[in-house]
């Protein structure tokens, strides 16, 4: 839990609440799985454009068991996800052992995908797959050059898994060279780093170099990318690790007809995301995924979240709520 302290500061505890503090909502569902994303390392650490009320319990994604409904669409015992809306934002997470959240916010965990599974996805594999289908839904990306920043995170780390599933050449940015065997491990066929990409760009236009992005980074990384594409190249931008702010001008956009497309997770419709969800249990069914997390228990996320925010965690990270693991 996080609590905001009279002093204007934030304090992190694990505490026992009752689950009539829970807000009054469709469906109780008991939570076994979540999985810890940059959001949920935001909103610990008191950040108001995450988290405005508080005592707080984080956890965007969730996977668990329905324990009471109220509505027709769901019944006691199926088994549900719910990622993003407000959940783990000024909704209770998960977390927490219980959520209570509106019938609105969730979807069946699908057949093929195991509830551990689907939390190493998590808000990260649903912004990767969202970002691979809407560059599929264009063109054909098999032997195509793809590349991926902030790779050794969530979603680069599945994006690059999932590209390297459907035969792109995937190239990983990274900060963090010393993690290129495990970058080509998942499935990158190229490793460069951030002061590589930076020192090669040259504005307003560089090499062509890349057919299509997906970007979590912003800021610099995401002008040296603009300048870099091929003609008709499509950048999928999801996030804002570095910085919401980024340099361009209208010549990757005029001359090589690129394309910018914002990329969002946590408004997207159900259907959307069950949709994905449904992809990453059959056609996307990614091999050997318990390979890309580390399974913690509550007393164990702390160490983890600040890992995320020094920008030092690699891989996924998954919360297994009980005693063991």
């Amino acid at each position: 839990m996080i609590e905001k302290n009279t002093t204007g500061s934030f304090s992190q505890s694990i505490k026992q609440r009752k689950i009539v503090d829970l807000p009054i909502n469709d469906l109780l569902i008991k939570v076994s799985h979540s999985s810890l994303n940059y959001k949920d390392a935001l909103s610990f650490s008191g950040n108001r454009g995450v988290s405005k009320n508080y005592p707080h319990t984080p956890g965007i994604d969730a996977v668990g068991i329905v324990k009471k409904s109220s509505v027709s669409q769901f019944n006691v015992g199926d088994k549900v996800i719910v990622s993003g809306y407000d959940l783990g934002m000024n909704t209770a997470g998960g977390f927490g052992e219980y959520i209570r959240v509106p019938k609105e916010w969730v979807c069946r965990l699908p057949k093929g995908l195991q509830s551990l599974e689907s939390m190493i996805l998590g808000t990260a594999g649903l912004t990767a797959g969202l970002c691979i289908e809407m560059i599929i839904k264009k063109n054909d990306i098999s032997g195509k050059k793809v590349v991926v920043s902030g790779a050794t995170g969530g979603v680069g780390t599945i994006a690059i898994k999932l590209l390297n599933m459907m035969g792109a050449d995937v190239t990983a940015i990274t900060r963090s060279i010393d993690s290129k065997e495990y970058l080509m491990m998942i499935g990158a066929n190229e490793v460069v780093s951030v002061s590589e990409l930076l020192d090669s760009t040259k504005k307003p236009l560089s090499k062509s170099t890349w057919s299509f992005a997906i970007d979590v980074v912003g800021g610099s990384i995401l002008s040296a990318l603009i300048v870099s594409m091929k003609y008709g190249g499509i950048i999928a931008c999801c996030g804002n690790v570095s910085s919401p702010n980024f340099d361009a001008n209208v010549y990757p956009f005029i001359l090589r007809a690129n394309q910018l497309v914002g990329i969002d997770s946590a408004e997207t419709s159900i259907n959307k995301k069950s949709k994905i969800w449904k992809l990453f249990g059959s056609d996307w069914k990614l091999n050997n995924l318990k390979s890309l997390h580390k399974t913690v228990l509550i007393d164990e996320l702390f160490p983890e979240i600040k890992k995320m925010l020094n920008g030092e965690q690699i891989g996924r990270i998954v919360l297994k709520h009980g005693k063991s693991k």
